[in-house]
Formats: structure tokens, sequence, C-alpha cells
């Protein structure tokens, strides 16, 4: 990649969003030059609700699941806090006894925070996590077992280090206690396990998980920009038995779960990025995979005490390699890397610019000072061999740069 001034660049940042995919772009300006609003009735409105219709069923096809199951949303943090505070407070309304709420202590602030906001209303029980970030299941189990949570969640591919879930495991966990289950599948689109199919490429270097389904989730989080849609549009796929609490009012669209006029131009994108992403996936997991294992070996060559916060048995996707460096300060890892033409992270954009402990990393249970000299290198459909080279060629002085200020800063 080479920027405006024509430096060359490594994006290893796809994790945060990834490069605009030329298909999305194409439908995004042909659906742009639609006019007309979808749900009004004359002819205008009919042929632009025509555009909307046909990027609708492109994406329910895609995923496997009736289009009446689609909410679209303006992106994954809506459709995580439409999946847990209006499913949780619909549950809560439905059976009273219902007023605790279950999430995965490694989550996406978009779910752990919702679902503190929830009391007191509602309890916020935090799932523990193994130093893999794989879920305990005793953790599980007890969080379950006096039948007060009505909703659990847990994100198929984590957005930090690549640990993924088995939600067939989940489900089985949660079906006797009558709980319904919602997934974040943000970064496992693409990368993670597509429902309905098996194979150990969905699964890293660890095997297949248990065959799983939409039998085994009732809530799934979608986002578009992690698959080279633009930003602002996702999705929350939503069973129609699964209650909501109000979250927005208004036009009374999308199941009056989600009211506002949709965006027709956004879903075209949307749904030309899902096919173009799912219909290369096996190929392009493998190439991933590769590049991928060459990153760790390369990191490895140039410091053997790095270490990898997931081992090589743990289920993870991909597309993200995570990395703690002793004694290095993360912050000044970063800024060297960028000024040597490297776009890396070290967790959430999200949460970027919030100098803090990583809270995925202590649920983990990885020490503050370990977590201080913690990378994130994340892949896309754009990453070449030729942007490993450049990371590798620029780390060993920007290492040793950032070490420098570790043992500065103590």
């Amino acid at each position: 990649m080479v920027n405006n001034v024509g430096a060359e660049r490594a994006y290893l940042d796809h994790a945060a969003t990834t490069v605009l995919r030329p298909a999305a772009r194409e439908a995004l300006l042909e659906a742009s030059a639609t006019p007309g609003n979808p749900s009004s009735t004359h002819a205008t409105g009919r042929r632009a609700r025509a555009v909307l219709d046909d990027a609708l069923e492109s994406i329910s096809e895609q995923l496997g699941v009736p289009r009446s199951w689609l909410i679209m949303t303006s992106g994954g943090t809506e459709a995580d806090n439409l999946a847990i505070r209006g499913a949780a407070t619909g549950i809560l309304a439905a059976e009273p006894s219902r007023t605790a709420v279950a999430v995965a202590a490694t989550d996406h602030p978009a779910v752990v925070a919702t679902a503190r906001s929830l009391a007191p209303a509602l309890e916020a029980r935090m799932l523990p996590v193994d130093g893999q970030g794989m879920l305990r299941s005793e953790g599980v189990e007890a969080a379950l077992a006096d039948g007060a949570v009505g909703l659990l969640s847990a994100a198929l591919v984590n957005n930090e280090t690549g640990a993924m879930q088995d939600p067939a495991s989940l489900a089985a966990q949660a079906r006797p206690h009558d709980t319904i289950v919602h997934t974040d599948a943000v970064q496992a689109l693409g990368h993670g396990a597509a429902l309905g199919q098996g194979s150990d490429l969905e699964h890293g270097s660890a095997g297949a998980f248990p065959f799983w389904s939409w039998d085994d989730v009732d809530l799934m989080t979608l986002s578009g920009h992690k698959i080279g849609a633009p930003v602002g549009v996702g999705a929350l796929v939503a069973k129609p038995d699964v209650p909501f609490g109000p979250v927005s009012t208004g036009g009374g669209q999308q199941r009056e779960v989600r009211s506002g006029t949709l965006d027709l131009a956004l879903a075209a994108a949307f749904a030309a990025a899902l096919r173009e992403t799912l219909s290369d996936r096996d190929r392009e997991i493998r190439r991933l995979r590769a590049l991928a294992e060459r990153l760790r070996r390369g990191i490895h060559e140039i410091d053997p005490t790095a270490r990898f916060t997931l081992a090589e048995d743990t289920p993870r996707s991909a597309h993200i390699v995570h990395v703690v460096f002793p004694g290095a300060h993360s912050d000044s890892l970063l800024f060297l890397l960028d000024e040597r033409g490297i776009d890396a992270s070290a967790g959430s954009a999200c949460s970027a610019g919030v100098t803090q402990a990583s809270p995925v990393l202590a649920a983990m249970g990885i020490d503050d000072a370990s977590a201080r000299g913690a990378l994130r290198l994340s892949l896309g459909w754009t990453t070449t061999d030729h942007d490993v080279d450049l990371l590798l060629r620029a780390l060993p002085d920007t290492l040793e740069k950032a070490r420098a200020v570790g043992a500065l800063l103590g």
C-alpha cells in the first residue's frame, strides 16, 4: 500500500477496519443514484424499495437465514446494544424472574458496557475465561445455575486476541435454562466459523469445533466495515421469538425493534461485500493463516522472548496475531512502527487513545506490566507477503527503542 505522499506502508490493522472492496463501492454508488424513500408507496418509493429488497434478500440468502430475521443497523456497536439492551429488557418484561445477563469478561465494550449499564434493573454477570481467553465451562454453569440469566453473550472471535469460542458448547449449557444466546460475530465473518459448516478451515490449528448451526444462537451481531463494506452499516440477526424491549421508537420499521428509514445504498454495499467475502472464504482463510504463521515465525526469530498470547493449539481466527513483548512500551512501539510505515494497534480501536490496561488481557490473567508490551497485528483481504516483510524489517529497531522507553518509565 502506498499513501498519498508516496511512502510505502503496510496496513496491519484490518480488525479495526478493512479496506473498502471495489464491488461494495460500486454497489454503494449505483444504489445511491436511486431516489425515493423505500417506505413510500408511490412509484419512486417502490423502485427504491426494490433495490433495498434485492440487497436484503442477498444478505439473508448468504447468511442462510430468513429475511425476516435481519435487523439492519449502523454497525456492530448498535447491533450489540439492540441485542443486549433490547433483548434483555424484553426478556425481563416477559419473565420478571430473569433479572440477570451473562457476558464474557473478554467481550467487546459494546457488549460489556451495555450489560453493566442495565443496572439496577438487571445484574451483569461476567463469565470468566482461562489463560487462552476460552470461557470456563464451570463459570458459565455457575452463572446460569439459579435460572435468573435471560441472555448469555460471548463473542465468536475476540477482537483483540482472535480467540474463538464454541457456540455449540454454549448453547448446550444455555438451553436447559431456557437462556437466549447472543454472539458478536463481527470479527468472525469471513475469518471464523460459518453457520452450518464444520470444515477444519474455520477453526485455527486446533481443528474443528463440533458442528453448529442457527439452532445454537438466537442473536448474532455483524458489521460491514470489517469485511470491506463502508463504515456505517451492520446487522443484528434475530430469531422471531426473541422478545425486545423498546430501544428506539418511531415509524416501526424492522419489527418495531429499530425504527428509521433504511439506507438502501449501505445495504447494497453490505450485500456486495458479504458476497465477495463468503465466495472466496476457504481460500482466503488458508492464505491468511499462512501469512499469520510467517508473522509468528518471523517475530520469534527476531525476539525469542516474545510471548504469543494464544498457544498454537488454541482455537483462533486466522487473521489476528496478538503478541506481548516483555519490557516494551506499547504506545511507543505503535508510534515507532507508524513512523516506519506500519499500521498496527494494541487492541480495540473503539477504546484507542485511552491509556489503560486491556480488560481482555486482565481477564486472561496477564499482568499490567506484561500487557504494556502488547501488539495486535491483523490481516485482511489486501494483506500481502510484502506487508509481512515490511513489519519484520521494521521490528528489530522499533522494538529496541520501545524497550528503552519502557525501561525509563519503569
